[in-house]
């Protein structure tokens, strides 16, 4: 019997850094970059960056539950990027760089909200962390010269 695989979604800042991470981790199947959490329908990249549209750039990922499992994804997810800095990520500034964990199923919210907890308390980050952890409503899929950029251009994260 085939593996059903499973989707998590995350923004960490820039999605093609974020992708190329989570694409090379062990169990996971494959990546999608995208926009998320916003309001307009469709949006485009160019839209995306003018902060008017609520989304975030976000990596969608496919993985096999039986190899990694969410909690080890929220993991590499804290590993990526700081989580600290609102809207920002290093140089890159505006609302579609924000942190934050789209959930597909209460579960999925669950481990998400403990793992966030435990990261504050855990004093890994020296401030507060500012991560939104919401429902995925839709995932609008970006444009195909944003899939797998790092790849495309001989780069790694």
């Amino acid at each position: 019997m085939a593996t059903e695989f499973v989707k998590a979604t995350f923004g960490a800042g820039c999605f093609w850094c974020v992708e190329d991470i989570f694409r090379n981790t062990k169990g996971v199947t494959s990546t999608s970059v995208g926009y998320a959490g916003g309001w307009k329908k469709n949006p485009t990249y160019e839209e995306v960056c003018t902060d008017k549209t609520g989304h975030a750039e976000v990596v969608q990922v496919e993985y096999d539950p039986d190899q990694i499992d969410y909690k080890s994804l929220l993991d590499v997810f804290w590993s990526s990027h700081d989580p600290t800095t609102l809207n920002r990520q290093g140089p890159d500034i505006g609302i579609q760089y924000r942190s934050a964990i789209f959930y597909h199923t209460s579960e999925q919210e669950k481990e998400a909200k403990e793992s966030k907890d435990g990261m504050d308390k855990s004093g890994r980050f020296p401030k507060k962390i500012v991560t939104e952890i919401t429902p995925l409503a839709e995932f609008y899929m970006a444009e195909e010269y944003h899939q797998q950029y790092y790849a495309k251009c001989g780069m790694r994260a």
